[in-house]
């Protein structure tokens, strides 16, 4: 087909296929995506039955990479990607070679790059609730959502599919630490932290039944090192990703913009972005220092919260407030306790100040009680007390808005 080729090469895309012990498949699959006229890099990752007798009838038609052990299905695409940037190709289509997807759906990964002048990674999106989807896929599959979504604060309807375009330049100073099938949820995660866009699209596919269906997933290993992996991403994402996007949104933006743009830009209720800052008022106080802010941004992800408003209220305990906050928490705290005597939390103070921190933190020891006690009513409070009067003002301007002709 002349229209495809000339796609193919307007957008320095090829195809790549990696294959194991596929073998009554793999021939038909090199069949179909061929048909299309794109250059085609098939990656034999150690296959021990005849496939590559298979792929041998097709050796002037497709570049062949093939080493004798099995590497897993990471390696053998990174290897493709290496080879496709040796022969000059920015982008790449992968598509597996178990006869589950269908060649016929690579024009519309073509069609997503004709309107683009930039890099974008395609996936494509299956639909998971026709019938033969195994149970075990389904699961696995909401099970990679969710924690992309966690990973990323995007959403995504297929994270595990393997029919994928990837703009492989962006990956040219990447490297990647995965080999198996993970490694299609760690360059998947990455590319999001890197600001990469990213489309799907409906594809088809097709599932087999009984002995007819080959599949390389162990569930055991492959879902053990695949939950390391999330682990390992998210616990990057909340220490430094998104602190680090945070960062650079303040940085390249005032604060009466951010604060406009955060009230509006997301159409929330009054409610919502009321209970958003009192949350956040209510983080900057609890006594939790120093994991403030990873705290709040955790528990924004799982509450659905605007998170550089949270950020914003938070910043109530900046340092000039500490002070004031710990003896206001102190003071909360003696009230509850019959003590309300400020002296002892005002020495404290003292004792910074003529360079006893030794001091200061075992006097701090002796009423932590009180003062962790009171810091949890104070918070509780001033979130609340900060809800009340944003909720307030909040639907005093809606009204307002409304009310104008």
């Amino acid at each position: 087909m002349a229209e495809y080729q000339s796609k193919f090469k307007d957008h320095a895309c090829c195809i790549i296929m990696a294959t194991y012990n596929n073998a009554t498949t793999v021939g038909q699959m090199v069949e179909d995506i061929l048909t299309y006229g794109g250059d085609l890099i098939v990656v034999n990752d150690g296959s021990s039955d005849n496939t590559l007798e298979v792929l041998a009838k097709f050796k002037e038609q497709i570049i062949l990479i093939s080493y004798a052990e099995n590497k897993g299905k990471g390696w053998a695409l990174r290897q493709g990607f290496k080879k496709a940037r040796q022969k000059g190709f920015r982008n790449a289509i992968s598509i597996d070679s178990d006869g589950q997807h269908f060649a016929s759906d690579i024009p519309k990964f073509l069609e997503v790059l004709d309107n683009k002048d930039h890099a974008v990674l395609i996936l494509g999106n299956r639909n998971m609730n026709q019938d033969g989807i195994p149970t075990k896929s389904s699961f696995g599959n909401r099970f990679s959502n969710f924690w992309y979504w966690v990973e990323t604060g995007k959403k995504q309807a297929d994270t595990q599919t393997g029919y994928r375009l990837y703009p492989i330049s962006e990956y040219d100073n990447m490297h990647f630490y995965t080999n198996k099938f993970e490694f299609e949820i760690e360059i998947l995660i990455r590319s999001a932290w890197r600001e990469i866009e990213i489309e799907s699209i409906d594809i088809q596919i097709k599932y087999f039944q009984g002995e007819d269906r080959i599949s390389h997933f162990r569930p055991f290993k492959d879902f053990f090192r695949i939950s390391i992996l999330n682990t390992a991403l998210t616990t990057i994402a909340l220490a430094y990703i998104k602190p680090r996007d945070l960062y650079y949104y303040f940085k390249r933006n005032s604060l009466k913009k951010i604060i406009h743009e955060q009230l509006t830009i997301h159409n929330e209720s009054p409610e919502k972005l009321s209970f958003t800052l009192g949350f956040g008022v209510f983080m900057g106080i609890v006594p939790i220092w120093g994991f403030q802010m990873i705290t709040a941004v955790f528990l924004c992800q799982l509450m659905h919260l605007n998170k550089t408003l949270t950020l914003l209220a938070s910043n109530v305990s900046f340092p000039p407030l500490i002070p004031f906050i710990i003896i206001g928490s102190y003071w909360t705290g003696g009230l509850l306790l019959g003590n309300t005597d400020l002296q002892p939390i005002i020495d404290n103070f003292k004792l910074i100040g003529s360079g006893n921190y030794h001091l200061f933190i075992q006097s701090m020891g002796q009423n932590f009680y009180q003062y962790i006690i009171g810091a949890f009513i104070l918070a509780t409070v001033a979130g609340l007390s900060t809800f009340l009067v944003a909720y307030g003002i909040l639907r005093l301007k809606y009204k307002l808005i409304k009310a104008k002709p």
